[in-house]
């Protein structure tokens, strides 16, 4: 058994940061070094993401990739401290579990007690 967060960790978090990497550097023009700065990574890691050997596993849907995009807009706009960063993070996390992603396609996941509350407000 894995549970949501396990599940979000291993598959979700760098499936995001793929799409944030991919989006910044070919609809942005930024560099793997900007990418990398921005969100607080190695530029090996930012590499990894954009040839898909890291992050490659989901494929979300248009609206999740829409939020994706509207979180590297306000990344690039700059001035958001690590917590902001995280926050707008968890913030599309918990919109790929509103979307119900995870149990359509990890169907074994059992939900935390945390996670479900904060997915209910």
């Amino acid at each position: 058994m894995k549970t949501t967060c396990e599940i979000m960790v291993q598959k979700v978090l760098p499936a995001i940061r793929a799409e944030l990497s991919r989006v910044m550097i070919f609809e942005h023009g930024c560099t793997q070094q900007d990418v990398a700065d921005i969100l607080e990574l190695s530029r090996a890691a930012v590499s990894q993401y954009v040839s898909e050997k890291r992050g490659a596993e989901v494929d979300f849907s248009e609206e999740t990739q829409n939020e994706i995009r509207k979180f590297a807009s306000v990344l690039l706009n700059g001035g958001l401290s690590s917590q902001e960063k995280v926050n707008g993070m968890c913030s599309i996390c918990c919109f790929v579990q509103k979307s119900g992603w995870l149990y359509k396609n990890e169907p074994e996941a059992k939900a935390c007690i945390i996670c479900k509350d904060m997915n209910e407000k």
